[in-house]
């Protein structure tokens, strides 16, 4: 019987934890839109003053999410980072249980803008390839590349190629050319029009943007890229140790927002 009943535990709790079976059972998958209010207060026989409670209660854990005036939905689980060593895109999402994939919405050469040049230790203005990627794990959109590299590492790197490995992987194995190291810069941001409608989220969307400057053997840097990751979907696991007595720590510089 799907009427729940008064008792010790609160019938909101009662919903809450029967909603969240139905989702680990994938009575709901992600994406799926739930029944209105109005259909699991019928359902369950509760009101709909139970029905919000339950269902503000699964979205503060991570499990639904509202979208106005279109209903509440499922939420994809989060993909975790740690930032322990430096990763690429595919070895993220295998590492996740997702099955990435990559699609290339522009590669050619323009001139470098003065901040992407000063990653790159070049004159600004110098030509450098450009590449943007839309990154997708299990066939939904999850980020958005903007990539810029030399032209010496850029000339080297094929359509074809791109849409089914990484750089990082033609460089080291096709070209022999190894990454070392890695900076990075993790800020929040909102999605642009044309970012928001690549990434499936509505305009001014929360992003999680990563700046990254990777570099190989004597600290020369193969490329500068921001990387926005819809906020709903990624979120990263620093484990730190508390340094001796004395020591500084150090706040970087604010950056200026980069468009895409």
């Amino acid at each position: 019987m799907s009427e729940l009943r008064a008792g010790a535990v609160p019938l909101y709790q009662q919903l809450a934890a029967r909603l969240r079976r139905q989702i680990a059972d994938g009575v709901y998958r992600p994406g799926d839109r739930l029944p209105s209010e109005a259909e699991l207060c019928q359902q369950f026989g509760v009101s709909r003053i139970t029905v919000r409670a339950a269902l503000d209660q699964l979205v503060d854990d991570g499990l639904l999410w509202r979208q106005r005036g279109k209903g509440t939905f499922v939420r994809a689980p989060l993909v975790e980072h740690e930032l322990i060593r430096l990763t690429d895109f595919v070895e993220d999402m295998v590492v996740a249980g997702l099955r990435p994939a990559s699609r290339i919405t522009h590669l050619g050469e323009e001139q470098a803008p003065p901040e992407v040049a000063q990653h790159l230790v070049l004159t600004p203005h110098t030509p450098v390839v450009r590449l943007d990627r839309l990154r997708l794990a299990d066939d939904a959109p999850i980020a958005f590349d903007i990539t810029f590299l030399p032209l010496r590492y850029g000339r080297l790197l094929q359509r074809a190629d791109l849409e089914q490995h990484t750089i990082y992987h033609i460089l080291e194995t096709q070209y022999q050319v190894p990454v070392v190291s890695g900076s990075f810069v993790i800020e929040a941001g909102k999605a642009s029009t044309e970012l928001a409608e690549a990434l499936g989220v509505e305009r001014g969307a929360a992003v999680l943007i990563i700046q990254r400057t990777s570099y190989t053997e004597g600290d020369e840097p193969i490329y500068f890229q921001r990387r926005y990751y819809r906020a709903d979907r990624v979120r990263y696991r620093v484990e730190l140790q508390r340094g001796y007595p004395g020591e500084r720590s150090r706040l970087t510089e604010f950056v200026p927002v980069f468009e895409p």
